[in-house]
């Protein structure tokens, strides 16, 4: 009777045993199909290690064997029984995940507040009645843009970490856009620049990207920027 290499690998695995079994040699990986089925185990493994933490490798190695051998009287869940699991599974994740989120968000707001609170003690340092606080570093001569402007501006973004999430200055371009087209820190904080400032923009979550947080930016982070304001209302390129 043929054994898979599923089935070879659990036949050593015994509750109960009083002297451990011995340990069987590695499979041959000499054909192509020794070659793919190995690699295609592997591949799993390593996507399950990050989609299922929690991978019962018995159970997990029995349902592979039942399913490839295809004897649908010696599998143990119907499909509905395993679409119920799953949902169940995908449920409690969420929770979990959920919760986790919370927490984040709950110390990213209280670590945000100290640090907004010691920072506006520094002389420097400037608040205005939404909680944004903004450090002067070159004073401009230009304009300033309204709400509805377009500007165009140099900038580098930070966590309180000092991690650099974001930076037209590393890509060598500066960015234009719309200043009712952003976060609200941005968009009070621009206004406040006159054309060829550099100001340094420290941003309450509450202006900047909430609980939702966005890719690079966790759940009620305080943002720091460097910006400078390089034009207001830009001429298009001549083509």
């Amino acid at each position: 009777m043929k054994k898979t290499l599923l089935a070879l690998a659990m036949a050593g695995v015994v509750a109960g045993c009083s002297t451990p079994p011995e340990t069987p040699e590695d499979p041959k990986l000499e054909s192509t199909d020794q070659k793919v089925s190995y690699g295609m185990g592997l591949v799993l493994g390593e996507r399950m290690s990050n989609d299922l933490p929690d991978l019962q490798m018995d159970q997990f190695l029995q349902g592979i064997q039942h399913g490839h051998a295809g004897d649908e009287e010696a599998q143990r869940m119907s499909r509905e029984e395993i679409q119920a699991a799953l949902m169940t599974y995908q449920q409690e994740m969420q929770q979990k995940q959920s919760e986790q989120a919370e927490e984040l968000a709950k110390k990213n707001l209280e670590a945000g507040e100290a640090f907004l609170a010691e920072n506006a003690d520094r002389d420097e340092v400037k608040s205005t009645d939404s909680g944004l606080q903004y450090e002067v570093l070159e004073s401009g001569s230009g304009e300033k843009p309204a709400a509805t402007d377009t500007v165009k501006v140099h900038y580098t973004g930070e966590l309180l970490s000092g991690e650099v999430f974001d930076s037209s200055r590393e890509r060598g371009e500066p960015v234009t856009f719309g200043l009712n087209q952003v976060i609200p820190g941005w968009t009070e904080g621009l206004q406040l620049m006159s054309e060829g400032a550099r100001y340094k923009l420290y941003i309450p979550a509450d202006l900047a990207y909430g609980p939702g947080g966005n890719r690079a930016i966790g759940p009620n982070e305080t943002l720091v920027f460097d910006v400078e304001l390089l034009e207001v209302n830009p001429q298009a390129d001549s083509e």
